[in-house]
């Protein structure tokens, strides 16, 4: 949902540098655009500091965006289907800003941002821009500042940004959280179809696109009748909406442009009923929730008295001498005033 731009003074600690930082991303230049999220993916407290001014000062040029998540197994297709509806955006005058996000090994920590790769030719296109960034172990297959970057894509001027997931864990419930729509790429053949329309998505999913069709149409068909059916056997989750099942082929491109259509006339239908709007605020209030427990969560690591205390609790709990219940009392008893 859009939001009015107001007249709004960039704060007092903005340093010179972030202040022309910021008229560059309003000014529509990527590589100020890959800077500033660079800026706010940074874990050193200064960067945060100057992160957190910055976004405040681009606030005014947030929220006109159409955000739309897309989550689906590993090899459903995601990037082949995020580079073609790009391309089909790009060629109808749209601006397109992809944040893909990549498994951080839990071995190694590295990651392979492979993304750019995958969408070779959207990539080139310069009305895209892409960002993979690692999701740094995060619960739900979104990097920790996703949010962020989505807010700073808007703050760029491009009108649709898409936010791919790893599509493992917690990932559905992650994605819908910042988006205004979520979309659920299945397989044909995959085994149990119906697994694609499991209660917990389904009460966060407003597309289910079955991909590769071109492969086996009539298993494609059947797996989007199967779903369909299944979905006219739920109680509707809103009145302005009720979830369809398409088939398409990411491919051949086949089936892209009636999905962007079905999507546009969703969000006509959410934006006229306030459902947009209201999906914002819930959005904003979970976000700041979000920051506010992970900045708890590191302020309690960092404190000195965790720090001497949390290698003997961890021995004592490894070999048995403690519970865990007892262990995680000592530690929260560091930090109590």
């Amino acid at each position: 949902m859009p939001v009015q731009k107001r007249a709004h003074a960039a704060p007092e600690h903005l340093d010179p540098a972030d202040r022309r930082l910021a008229e560059r991303v309003v000014g529509r230049e990527p590589r100020a655009l890959a800077k500033a999220i660079t800026l706010i993916e940074s874990s050193r407290r200064d960067h945060q500091a100057r992160a957190t001014a910055l976004l405040e000062a681009l606030l005014p040029h947030t929220g006109g965006s159409f955000r739309v998540g897309i989550s689906g197994a590993p090899g459903a297709g995601k990037s082949t289907f995020i580079e073609g509806l790009g391309r089909f955006l790009t060629a109808r005058g749209r601006r397109v800003a992809v944040l893909a996000v990549d498994p951080t090994s839990a071995v190694s920590g590295g990651s392979i941002l492979g993304d750019k790769t995958r969408m070779e030719k959207l990539a080139r296109d310069p009305n895209a821009f892409i960002r993979p960034s690692p999701s740094g172990g995060t619960l739900g297959g979104v990097a920790h500042k996703t949010r962020e970057a989505l807010a700073l894509c808007e703050a760029a001027g491009y009108d649709v940004v898409i936010v791919e997931t790893v599509g493992v864990g917690q990932s559905e419930t992650a994605v819908a959280g910042m988006t205004d729509c979520f979309v659920l790429l299945a397989l044909p053949n995959a085994g149990d179809d119906l697994q694609a329309i499991k209660r917990g998505i389904v009460e966060l999913v407003d597309f289910v696109l079955v991909n590769k069709a071109d492969i086996d149409p009539k298993a494609a068909e059947l797996a989007r009748t199967q779903i369909a059916n299944a979905f006219s056997m739920l109680r509707q989750r809103a009145a302005h909406w009720s979830p369809p099942a398409l088939a398409l082929s990411a491919l051949t491109g086949a089936g892209v442009e009636a999905f962007w259509s079905a999507a546009e006339r969703f969000r006509a239908a959410a934006t006229a009923s306030g459902a947009a709007a209201a999906k914002r605020k819930a959005q904003a209030l979970d976000w700041m929730i979000a920051l506010v427990e992970h900045e708890l969560r590191a302020r309690f690591y960092q404190n000195a008295a965790v720090k001497a205390e949390l290698v003997a609790v961890q021995a004592a709990v490894a070999e048995g001498r403690m519970t865990p219940a007892a262990a995680a009392a000592r530690l929260l008893a560091c930090v109590r005033t």
